[in-house]
C-alpha cells in the first residue's frame, strides 16, 4: 500500500506542477484556454488525489507536519504555492502582478519538491552548510 501511495502521490504531484506550469504558459499568453470548463475542473480533481495519497502516507509512515519539521516547511510551501498560484491565475490585478505570482509560485514548487526529495527543511540548500 505504502508504495501505491507514495507513487501516486509523485505521479500527481508532477501533473499538478506541470499542468499548473501550462496554466500560467496560457495566463502570459492571455490564451482563452483559460476559461474552459475542464481547465477549472481538473487541477481541483488531481490536487484533491494529491492530498488523500499524502494525508495516506502520513497515517501509514506516522510522519506528521508540525512533528517533522520537513513535513512543517512542506506544508507551508504548499500554502505559499497556493496562494500564489491563485494571485497568477485568477486574482492578480495587472499582469505583472499575475507574471511575479507565477514565477514565485514556480519557485515554491521547486523548493518544495527539493524538501520532498532530501526529507530536510532546507531541501536542496543543505548542500551549503
Amino acid at each position: 500500500m505504502y508504495m501505491a501511495l507514495k507513487h501516486s502521490h509523485m505521479l500527481f504531484a508532477a501533473i499538478s506542477g506541470l499542468f499548473f506550469l501550462v496554466r500560467g504558459a496560457w495566463m502570459l499568453m492571455e490564451s482563452d484556454m483559460l476559461q474552459k470548463k475542464w481547465v477549472k475542473i481538473v487541477p481541483h480533481v488531481v490536487d484533491t488525489i494529491l492530498l488523500a495519497c499524502a494525508i495516506g502516507l502520513c497515517i501509514i509512515l506516522g510522519q506528521y507536519p508540525f512533528v517533522e519539521s520537513w513535513l512543517t516547511v512542506k506544508v507551508l510551501l504548499l500554502v505559499a504555492y497556493i496562494v500564489l498560484g491563485t494571485v497568477a491565475l485568477k486574482r492578480g490585478k495587472t499582469k505583472a502582478i499575475r507574471t511575479a505570482a507565477f514565477f514565485a509560485a514556480l519557485a515554491s514548487f521547486l523548493f518544495m519538491f527539493s524538501v520532498a526529495r532530501a526529507h530536510h527543511p532546507l531541501g536542496f540548500l543543505q548542500a551549503l552548510l
